[in-house]
């Protein structure tokens, strides 16, 4: 069975050249510290926040008194992942906020959401990903996000996934839907790239990521986990 499973890379490439950071974030920076000619072996420092490029937070990240990355466990990192695809809603509106409505018509087509999932919603923006257009971004509408909670679509463990910088639209500086989402052990998948390789159901995300004490979340390697052919 296991040999039979598939890995898609959901995660951009952290380049200097090409890097979006949150407004206030510090800057990505890599640094060569050792090379092969002076010193016998390659080596870089990197420089960046938890949030940098493609990433995972953790509950405490906007709740006190929630889990922190080390308090997250595997089970929590990895969740059952459904994709649901609003470009053409977000390429006429780049504010846009996902709806109920938008939920419901996936569900229409490919059937509940199942429990403890993180949904992701495939914006278009990780094209825009290195460019002064990535800023301005879609998210989720916060009642769409309370009904997946009150609804236990989104359960304990489950939580949001989105391929830009924040599962908020862009001119809520209140976080409203983050803080909404961190409840409990869930977590947010964020600037994912490669979301036409994930299909709308089936899957699992798989993230990875240095575990540091205490942190707010990771800079990741996020894989879709694909069930056989």
């Amino acid at each position: 069975m296991l040999d039979r499973l598939r890995l898609v890379n959901l995660s951009h490439v952290n380049d200097p050249a090409r890097m979006s950071v949150y407004p206030g974030d510090p800057p990505f920076e890599l640094e060569t510290v050792a090379t092969l000619e002076r010193d016998g072996f390659y080596l870089r420092m990197v420089r960046a926040g938890e949030h940098t490029g493609t990433h995972w937070g953790a509950p405490g990240h906007f709740n006190a008194g929630e889990c922190l990355a080390d308090d997250l466990t595997p089970a929590d990192l990895f969740r059952p992942a459904v994709r649901v695809d609003v470009r053409r809603e977000c390429a006429a509106d780049p504010g846009y906020a996902v709806t109920i409505a938008d939920l419901e018509s996936w569900e229409a087509r490919h059937g509940r959401i199942p429990p403890e999932s993180v949904v992701i919603i495939w914006t278009g923006w990780e094209e825009r990903f290195g460019t002064r257009d990535f800023g301005v971004h879609p998210g989720f509408a916060p009642e769409t996000v309370r009904w997946l909670i009150e609804t236990g679509r989104l359960g304990e463990r489950g939580g949001t996934g989105t391929d830009a910088f924040s599962p908020d639209v862009s001119t809520d500086t209140g976080f409203t839907v983050s803080r909404l989402v961190y409840q409990r052990r869930r977590i947010s998948l964020e600037v994912l790239a490669h979301l036409a390789d994930l299909p709308a159901t089936g899957a699992y995300v798989l993230c990875g990521g240095q575990i540091n004490r205490a942190g707010s979340g990771s800079t990741a390697s996020i894989y879709g986990v694909l069930p056989p052919a």
